[in-house]
C-alpha cells in the first residue's frame, strides 16, 4: 500500500482501531516509520505534507529551489504552484511550517512595491504574442538559473530550449529590466522570484 494511501486510511475515524491500547500502540509503531504519519496533530493537512514531501524529494534528487516554478510537477502535483503558494503566503504558516521552510531555504516572497503613478501598458507586454513571449523568457531564464546555480546570463547569451529553439535570454533579460515600468504586478513578481532584484524595487 502506498504511505499515500495509508495516510488516508489511518485519518477515518477508528482508523487505529477502538482499542485505545492498541491505537496507541499502532500510533507508536507509526512515528517510528515517520514521525510526520499525523499531520493534523502537528497543525497542517496531509495534502500540505504531501508536498511538503514531494518539495524535499525534487531538492534531495538535486533540483535547485528557483527551478521550481509553477509547472514543476511530482507526482501529477503541481509543486512549484504550491511552493509560490507558500511563499506568498509565508506569514500565514505556522512557526514549525515556517522553521521547516525555512531549513530548505524558503523564505516569505518579497513584496513587490506599487508604482506612486499609473503604469504604462502595451500590448507586448499585456496580452497577446507578448505575453507568450515574456512566458518564454522567464521560461528559458529559469533554466539558464537551475543549471549554472543563479547569476544572470550575459547579454550574449543564448539559451537552447527544450523544444530545440534557441531564446536569446541575456537580450530578453536586458530589455526587460529596461522596460521595468511597463511590466505589470504578475510580470515583476515571476522576476523577482527568479532572483532578480530590480524586479522587487
Amino acid at each position: 500500500m502506498q504511505v499515500g494511501q495509508w495516510l488516508t486510511n489511518v485519518r477515518r475515524p477508528g482508523g487505529l482501531g477502538k482499542d485505545p491500547v492498541r491505537a496507541e500502540r499502532r500510533a507508536a509503531a507509526l512515528a517510528a516509520i515517520d514521525e510526520d504519519w499525523n499531520p493534523a496533530a502537528l497543525g497542517w493537512t496531509v495534502d500540505w505534507q504531501r508536498h511538503y514531501a514531494y518539495l524535499t524529494q525534487l531538492l534531495d534528487e538535486g533540483a535547485r529551489l528557483n527551478a521550481i516554478t509553477p509547472g514543476v510537477t511530482r507526482h501529477g502535483e503541481d509543486i512549484g504552484r504550491w511552493l509560490a503558494t507558500q511563499r506568498r503566503n509565508f506569514d500565514r504558516l505556522n512557526a514549525e511550517q515556517q522553521t521547516r521552510l525555512g531549513a530548505l531555504g524558503i523564505t516569505a516572497a518579497r513584496a513587490v512595491h506599487a508604482r506612486t503613478a499609473p503604469a504604462k501598458t502595451s500590448a507586448a507586454t499585456t496580452s497577446g504574442r507578448g505575453a507568450e513571449a515574456f512566458h518564454k523568457g522567464v521560461t528559458a531564464l529559469a533554466q539558464y538559473l537551475a543549471r549554472e546555480g543563479g547569476g544572470a546570463p550575459g547579454r550574449s547569451h543564448v539559451e537552447q530550449l527544450p523544444d530545440g529553439s534557441e531564446h536569446r535570454t541575456g537580450v530578453w533579460l536586458a530589455n526587460q529590466r529596461q522596460r521595468r515600468d511597463r511590466l505589470n504586478t504578475g510580470q515583476l513578481a515571476a522576476l523577482a522570484e527568479l532572483g532578480m532584484e530590480w524586479a522587487s524595487q
